[in-house]
């Protein structure tokens, strides 16, 4: 059975998780890139020695897990550390997103789905995926949503939101969109993807190859 491979993506706060997990619910193997990176730079993570010998040791937290917040504010400063850290972290989540692909290929999956937040800012991707899947919804339900859940303020969310891809830019390297603004109801978003994975299964169309 043809296994195929699917990429999910939105902004931050447009609810990917959700959909990700009603996804699950079907069937799909999901792999979380983000999750993927978070695991690479956590204590015993494989880029924290790289991390650590390029950028020094007050990056590293006592508990050996990357300083996030020092980095962050090292990174938006310093548009080549962005660089030098994305060298170092990317590499190990493409091989581990490779390796988790290939078991779901094993088991038998019927569709690989593909967690990538920046997904519309990666060339690399839009290759290797059959089709795009977007979470969409407006600007101020993301930063709604973001400031309850994490506690930011909404210039600290406008900061982010400015740094993702822009909302037309996801639309453009969608096969299918997801919507999840504010009045969308977890029944109407459940229908969506109820909708989506019945398409998948019959009759999605070949695009390109998996990662």
């Amino acid at each position: 059975m043809q296994t195929w491979h699917i990429g999910l993506t939105g902004g931050i706060g447009s609810g990917k998780s959700t959909v990700a997990e009603l996804f699950q619910q079907h069937g799909a193997f999901l792999i979380d890139a983000d999750a993927i990176s978070r695991a690479t730079t956590a204590a015993g993570g494989a880029a924290i020695t790289p991390i650590r010998e390029t950028f020094g040791e007050r990056f590293i937290q006592p508990d050996g897990a990357l300083d996030r917040n020092a980095m962050r504010e090292l990174v938006f400063a310093q548009p080549d550390a962005k660089r030098q850290l994305e060298a170092i972290v990317h590499p190990l989540v493409l091989q581990q997103i490779r390796a988790s692909a290939a078991q779901a290929v094993q088991q038998g999956a019927r569709m690989v789905l593909y967690d990538i937040p920046l997904l519309a800012e990666s060339a690399h991707w839009r290759k290797r995926l059959q089709q795009v899947i977007v979470v969409d919804c407006d600007t101020d339900t993301q930063i709604a949503r973001v400031m309850r859940r994490n506690q930011l303020t909404r210039e600290a969310v406008e900061g982010i939101i400015a740094s993702q891809a822009t909302r037309q830019q996801r639309h453009a390297i969608a096969d299918a969109v997801v919507q999840n603004g504010a009045t969308t109801t977890l029944e109407s978003l459940r229908a969506q993807v109820e909708a989506l994975a019945r398409h998948f299964h019959l009759i999605i169309g070949c695009k390109g190859n998996a990662a």
